[in-house]
């Protein structure tokens, strides 16, 4: 198999593990064709107004500021004196997207669905809005429109702001909720004159939706601690004052109008959301009006936390529910169907009605969960065989029926409590039924996933022993007759496969996913003979030096994997990492370069134990990290005039240098401009996507000698990383730089340690000259160590300042220079290029190693697939070895982050190759250069 051949092959088997995770752990869990379930009894409102302040943490509203003011006095006196509150608990990912869906549909939007947009509704789902006759919504365009599109009908209109004014800079993000009463205020003010209006207004199963993005984005500009986060807390609880005030005098204060105050999540500290810290997942939940229960005094109450305390509350009843719970107390309150796929359970405290209405309500809730797994059952007993399909034990068809019944019976004979108490555990059993089928075929797919993982990992430990490593000739174990018995035996492997796929009626990816270790396998039997070879050969081949290679790789990658989850492992790593010359022995003969791989790597084991949330932005450190660049820069510079002249690549190099100091300004120049609320300056705004741009472009234009070629690179990638910068992880790269070239001169003494001829200086190769096929030698242990080494500093790359260590350590600070309004799309690009840098920087030193020993691409590239293929199949197996969904979505992150280093690691190899080797024809006359 030729290179390009094993490219494109290695690629597919890699982007197949890497979706067969979603299909695995994230499939959809919506279903269809449920009837939806009334209660036959008037609900106690006849409309909803529903108040959603995006962003708003539990803390931030209910607890008092220090001199003991209340920020929220409107709704604190709706907590002490008119309805009931308590804690939402939100879930991972924390976002807005999914935190909506949570509320209005009562379901947790699986992330595919989340991943798919903002704007669309990618998946049909039935939510309260559907559900209602009328819904009026205003607020943002990222949240409003989906619940639009999914609704059945015309019934449901939006009004929203334009995209532009959601912006990071603006001087008062507030003024996003002020639109918002402002629009609702004039809405019932023009309905009195429209008489077609007037009539739906005052119709039942009403819903208003007031969408209050203001906290969230003030959170995200200047913190959660901030004045403009707590005074947009105040305006926010002003305008619910107000509008309640103008709806409750529309409406002639009929008493038939519940009011819900919530939020979608939290937000940490430093201004972000996602992940699963209490700062995020714990959201305010008020309600108050018709039909809810009025504020309750306690003598005491027990909860795991101290927020009662810290909250002055301890003396008013807390009744904390999850977020889907609320989807079901809103439908109960004004009357609806709970939408058919919420998984919600609903919250009785927080209903004032008759013990009649409460059975009621929790019966139909019931059997609306009890319809899902119905369903649910049905699709998966239709596409299992009989004799192989197991039930659910606890939910069979008899105790289904002999559940309706009991519930019927016991609320006709009026045992109210009795009929919720069995609603309660109906509800527990469902959803435990609804988990096991969702996740009925997760062991089987899991199955065919290891076993194809393991095969190709066997298959490419092969190849590096059939043609790079010094074996003798594999015996000619190639008879024909048991070549075609092979093909013939694993030809019907594969049709029995696809036969039992087929009348099983399984989705198309099931065939890739069972299939693939069919052909992985055969090429994994075709190559017995290397591993004869290889037995044969054990005797003559240092078998302890070879012993401890392997132990001491097992233990790396075991190192590596447990830096997934502590960070702090890859400083343990990196001073580790720093005695190599001294175990090596390279430090008898090259002192100096030694001192400096001694005094990089320590440097660069500080990043790792650096804070990844909570930190402040420092433009001191970001300006710091363009002197270092320049003053590194000039070094190499002078440096290589002596040796030889770099003709009119110098004036390359001097204008890359001043653009660096010029991104420093533009950084500190723009957060100024920003903190003294100008917006963002247009000047700088042109210079920050140019050197994006640029960035691609100019390192082509410069010399293919290696040490110059480099430094063009760098220069490039470190004027877009400091424009990405807000604190000290600017100086990341100049420090991985500094520790790469240190890498490459090391490695070219360790060839010369072992005694491998290089007849040439580092400061001589040329990228684009051809390389000569007799120079390429084999594999050697010490190849493995480079193959790691190269594995551990990608890994350093990515998680060294916490790029994406963690969901919620992104900054939109950190995209200032490029973007200040709100563009999830533009903003994750950008910071998925910040993320890349270092990346590519560590790509592009290993494209240089691999030229400079004399191996091929092919040769190390192999090894590296083996221990990232290890790594992954360890977090694939740590799926299944953890209880909570956050600790099993961790382990599924950490399989992804893998999976796409791999995949990219096979195209940035050859965009590494393209940016080391390649140069473009500008017309300064030298000649041009392709490979």
């Amino acid at each position: 198999m030729n290179m390009i051949t094993f490219f494109i092959v290695g690629l597919v088997v890699h982007v197949v593990f890497f979706i067969a995770i979603f299909d695995i752990y994230f499939t959809s869990p919506l279903v269809h064709g449920m009837a939806p379930q009334h209660v036959p009894l008037p609900p106690p409102a006849k409309r909803l107004v529903l108040f959603v302040a995006d962003g708003l943490r539990a803390d931030s509203l209910f607890k008092p500021g220090v001199n003991g003011t209340i920020r929220a006095p409107y709704v604190r006196s709706i907590v002490e004196e008119k309805g009931s509150w308590g804690v939402s608990h939100t879930r991972v990912p924390t976002e807005s997207r999914p935190g909506h869906v949570a509320l209005i549909a009562g379901f947790y939007e699986d992330v595919s669905a989340v991943a798919k947009g903002w704007k669309e509704n990618p998946v049909e789902f039935d939510s309260v809005f559907n559900e209602s006759r009328h819904t009026w919504c205003w607020g943002s365009p990222d949240i409003l429109p989906m619940f639009a599109k999914g609704a059945s009908g015309d019934h449901v209109y939006t009004h929203t702001y334009s995209t532009e004014d959601q912006d990071f800079a603006a001087t008062d993000a507030s003024k996003l909720d002020t639109w918002v009463f402002h629009k609702v205020k004039a809405f019932f003010s023009s309905a009195k004159g429209n008489e077609t209006l007037l009539s739906r207004l005052h119709g039942e199963q009403v819903v208003f939706f007031l969408h209050l993005l203001g906290i969230d984005t003030n959170g995200h500009a200047h913190r959660p601690m901030s004045r403009e986060y707590l005074e947009n807390i105040e305006l926010v609880d002003a305008g619910v004052q107000e509008m309640v005030s103008v709806i409750e005098d529309f409406y002639e204060n009929d008493g038939r109008t519940a009011f819900v105050f919530t939020s979608d999540h939290g937000m940490t500290n430093w201004g972000s959301h996602g992940a699963g810290h209490p700062s995020e997942t714990l959201t305010p939940l008020v309600a108050w009006g018709a039909g809810v229960q009025t504020a309750q005094k306690v003598t005491s109450q027990n909860f795991a936390d101290q927020f009662l305390q810290e909250w002055n509350l301890e003396n008013l009843k807390r009744v904390d529910v999850n977020q889907a719970d609320i989807a079901p107390l809103m439908s109960s309150l004004i009357g609806v169907p709970i939408p058919i796929n919420s998984v919600g359970v609903l919250p009785l405290h927080y209903l004032e009605n008759t013990k009649l209405f409460k059975a009621e309500s929790m019966y139909a809730n019931s059997i609306q969960i009890l319809e899902q797994f119905k369903v649910k059952m049905a699709q998966k007993k239709e596409t299992t065989l009989s004799f192989l399909f197991t039930p659910f034990h606890l939910l069979t068809e008899s105790k289904q029926l002999d559940f309706v019944r009991r519930a019927r019976s016991l609320i006709q004979q009026g045992e109210y409590d009795e009929a919720v108490s069995l609603c309660d555990t109906m509800i527990s059993e469902a959803m435990q039924g609804l988990s096991y089928y969702h996740t009925y075929d997760r062991f089987f797919l899991g199955t065919s996933v290891v076993l194809g993982f393991v095969g190709w990992t066997s298959y490419v430990i092969l190849v590096i022993l059939k043609t790079h490593a010094s074996l003798r000739k594999p015996h000619s174990y190639s008879d024909p007759i048991v070549a075609r018995i092979l093909g013939r035996v694993f030809l019907c492997l594969g049709v029995m496969i696809t036969f039992f796929l087929l009348i099983q009626a399984s989705p198309w990816t099931y065939y890739i996913y069972c299939l693939l270790p069919v052909p992985v396998w055969y090429s994994v039997f075709k190559e017995f003979g290397t591993l004869a070879d290889l037995i044969s050969s054990a005797p003559s081949l240092p078998l302890i030096k070879c012993s401890g290679y392997f132990v001491v790789v097992i233990l790396g990658i075991e190192l590596l994997v447990v830096s997934f989850f502590y960070r702090a492992v890859l400083t343990l790593g990196l001073v580790m990492l720093s005695g190599w010359p001294i175990v090596s022995q390279l430090y008898t003969q090259a002192k100096v370069r030694s001192l400096s791989w001694f005094l990089g790597c320590l440097f660069l084991a500080t990043f790792p134990m650096m804070p990844v949330v909570g930190r402040e932005p420092n433009l001191h450190l970001v300006t710091c990290a363009g002197a270092v660049t320049l003053l590194s820069s000039a070094c190499f510079l002078w440096s290589s005039r002596r040796h030889a002249p770099l003709q009119w690549d110098c004036q390359l190099y001097i204008s890359q240098m001043v653009h660096v100091a010029l991104c420093a300004y533009v950084v500190t120049s723009t957060h100024s401009s920003l903190k003294l609320k100008q917006g963002l300056p247009v000047f700088n705004q042109i210079v920050s996507w140019t050197t994006l741009v640029s960035s691609f472009v100019v390192p082509l234009l410069s010399s293919t000698h290696l040490f110059q070629r480099l430094l063009s690179i760098s220069l490039s990638l470190v004027t877009t990383y400091l424009l990405l910068s807000t604190g000290y992880e600017a100086l990341f790269p100049p420090m991985l730089c500094w520790l790469m070239l240190v890498w490459i001169n090391l490695e070219q003494e360790a060839m010369k340690a072992q005694g491998v001829s290089t007849k040439l200086e580092l400061s001589r190769i040329d990228f684009s000259e051809n390389i000569d096929i007799a120079k390429i030698r084999q594999l050697s242990l010490d190849d493995i160590r480079r193959s790691y080494f190269f594995v551990f500093f990608i890994i350093t790359a990515f998680f060294g300042t916490g790029n994406i260590a963690s969901i919620n350590s992104f900054d939109p600070a950190s995209v200032y220079c490029f973007i200040t309004v709100f563009n999830p799309f533009i903003m994750g690009a950008l910071m998925m290029w910040k993320v890349l840098i270092p990346f590519v920087i560590v790509m592009c030193t290993f494209e240089t190693i691999q030229v400079s020993t004399q191996l091929s691409s092919r040769s190390l590239f192999l090894i590296v697939l083996v221990i990232s293929d290890v790594m992954a199949l360890h977090f694939f197996f740590l799926v299944k070895d953890y209880g909570s969904w956050l600790d099993i979505g961790t382990s599924i992150s950490h399989y992804v982050i893998v999976m796409s280093m791999t995949i990219f690691l096979m195209v940035l190899s050859i965009m590494s190759h393209a940016l080391t080797a390649k140069r473009i024809y500008i017309g300064w006359g030298r000649k041009t250069h392709f490979t």
